[in-house]
């Protein structure tokens, strides 16, 4: 049994590497885009496994705060990833409204390590989009993150929406879409075009309203992203006009 008292993520980092996979190690590499220009530049990768990311953030549940912190400033994205797990995880356990919201502020004081696409569709909506679609006066800072220059907190931004766009509010969505239509980032396209998609499943009147306000001038990503679910004839008829 653990001593929760004494888990370090030192603990956390021994279990990882023991988990690690060198080959695994270069694949990530590759497919985050880690060379000179791309957008993973400088990432370094150890080659775990999302499982086993999720059962070691289990295990260390418990760990404190401030240690899960520390470990999300470690260069290693496993380690990043593995520490906004649990984050999440202590998120999603407790009861308390003080918690929540501490976990929520770290979280955004510390956003400058959540610099991967990954670590933001993971874990983003659980967290920042849970909490502040409960405390929606909250949501100016959001908004001033949508405007940063730095992608993932555009990416943050636009991911928070999902929380709300699965409890049938849209209105964030559409007002993010609209602000997002100049942006010039490949990943910015994909992250406001399947939002608009997951809208679209639920009311797809809405998406439709949207595209035909919008469709002659949003990035062409981000319209296909957005139209994926619609039958083949629909899809050709919005990408043809």
């Amino acid at each position: 049994m653990i001593n929760t008292i004494s888990m370090t993520c030192e603990d956390i980092k021994k279990d990882l590497k023991k988990a690690s996979d060198p080959q695994k190690a270069l694949i990530l590499a590759r497919f985050f885009k880690t060379r000179p220009g791309e957008y993973g530049e400088g990432y370094v990768f150890i080659g775990v496994k999302m499982p086993d990311q999720h059962q070691i953030a289990k295990k260390y549940i418990d760990i404190s705060l401030k240690e899960a912190i520390k470990l999300l400033k470690s260069p290693i994205h496993e380690h990043r990833m593995t520490s906004l797990l649990i984050l999440v995880k202590k998120y999603q356990k407790t009861k308390n409204i003080k918690e929540k919201q501490e976990i929520y502020k770290e979280y955004i004081k510390n956003k400058q390590y959540i610099n991967n696409w990954d670590l933001v569709d993971v874990t983003t909506p659980k967290i920042v989009g849970d909490y502040l679609y409960n405390n929606p006066a909250d949501l100016g800072g959001l908004r001033k993150m949508l405007d940063s220059n730095n992608l993932w907190d555009r990416r943050i931004a636009v991911l928070t929406t999902y929380t709300f766009i699965k409890n049938g509010n849209f209105d964030l969505i559409l007002e993010f879409a609209e602000k997002s239509l100049d942006d010039s980032h490949d990943l910015m396209h994909k992250a406001v075009g399947w939002m608009l998609r997951e809208m679209g499943k639920i009311d797809i009147e809405v998406l439709r309203a949207f595209l035909k306000k919008h469709h002659k001038t949003m990035p062409r990503t981000m319209l296909r992203y957005a139209i994926e679910k619609m039958n083949a004839n629909e899809r050709k008829k919005w990408m043809a006009k």
